[in-house]
């Protein structure tokens, strides 16, 4: 009898087929597989074979979130090709990828997290520590700039439907249709980050999809991947470091010291554009991402508490409003209020 949990006996057909014909399991071989826990926009497995755990991911149709949220499935293929391309420009900053097919699902390597501990759960801790800010704005900044101008890669993640379907409409349009007031100057960021198309951007740049390795850091979940505007990765990072500062409020000075050293780090980084025009972009995005996550499709999780989603509102659209230029402008608005 298959380990594979009853509700998932459709799925464990094309899943050992897979893993067999890239001999990964063997003929007679039925692993044991264990959802993991976090996917929201996909299904995760940990499946172990004799030879080692692998994980194996295959993406929804529609999210696990409260709003209706439909996208795109190909974007696993997407997702598969990001970290094949990453792996080659810094190897170890991804996973490595086993095997794929064309139904929808593919194998990587198992990081265990003993050595691989998440980012999200060290920060959860307070365990904020501005050294891997900086590693984490270092390897961003090398993908951008080490994938800007070039149109092979470019031409292979043309995904300008599927990123308005997981991270503008969600994020900017669905905020814009809760905040009339501002709608114009929203929708005005959604339109500006849908037109740029600089680099490769893996879209979901969170403490939740990066690993702290041995080596630094490991970038997951990539279904985002896209050809577009490097400003919406660094931003989005930015943004989950001061929504931080409300969940442990403890360690905020110690985010903050992470805000700024993620900054550096990535902009030092940065020359594939004047470091000005970025930076001014990544400001001026951010507060929009803020306002967001508090009513947005895709609300963080851990801000419960209305005056500290009330906070979020306020800072969020005085800054939309003044249309900052620099990331200290962000964050000491953020540390004023």
């Amino acid at each position: 009898m298959s380990a594979w949990p009853r509700t998932d006996v459709d799925a464990f057909a094309p899943i050992l087929e897979l893993l067999r014909a890239a001999g990964l399991a063997g003929a007679k071989e039925h692993p044991r597989a264990v959802p993991l826990a976090g996917g929201v926009s996909s299904d995760i497995w940990k499946v172990d074979l004799a030879q080692g755990p692998v994980c194996v991911k295959r993406a929804l149709p529609r999210l696990r979130v409260a709003q209706l949220w439909e996208a795109p499935v190909e974007r696993n293929r997407y997702e598969r090709m990001w970290m094949e391309t990453v792996g080659a420009i810094i190897p170890g900053a991804t996973p490595g990828v086993l095997a794929h097919d064309d139904t929808g699902f593919f194998a990587m390597e198992y990081l265990a997290p003993e050595r691989y501990p998440l980012w999200k759960t060290e920060l959860a801790a307070g365990r904020a520590d501005k050294i891997h800010a900086s590693e984490v704005g270092d390897r961003l900044a090398r993908i951008h700039a080490a994938t800007a101008g070039n149109s092979a890669i470019a031409g292979r993640f043309a995904t300008d439907a599927g990123f308005h379907a997981i991270r503008l409409e969600p994020y900017l349009v669905a905020t814009a249709r809760r905040h009339p007031a501002l709608a114009t100057r929203l929708l005005a960021l959604a339109e500006r980050t849908a037109a740029t198309r600089l680099c490769l951007v893996h879209g979901d740049v969170s403490p939740k999809n990066l690993l702290i390795g041995p080596q630094g850091p490991v970038f997951l979940d990539a279904e985002c991947a896209w050809y577009g505007d490097p400003a919406f990765d660094a931003a989005f990072c930015l943004n989950h470091l001061l929504l931080k500062c409300l969940w442990v409020p403890a360690a905020r000075d110690a985010f903050l010291a992470c805000f700024d050293a993620f900054s550096a780090s990535y902009l030092a980084g940065a020359d594939w554009e004047p470091r000005a025009a970025l930076e001014a972009r990544v400001a001026s995005l951010l507060p929009g991402l803020l306002l967001a996550r508090v009513d947005g499709k895709s609300p963080v999780e851990y801000l419960t508490g209305e005056s500290d989603k009330a906070r979020v509102r306020r800072v969020g659209s005085r800054l939309i409003e003044a249309q900052p230029s620099t990331l200290a402008q962000v964050r000491d608005a953020w540390l004023r209020s």
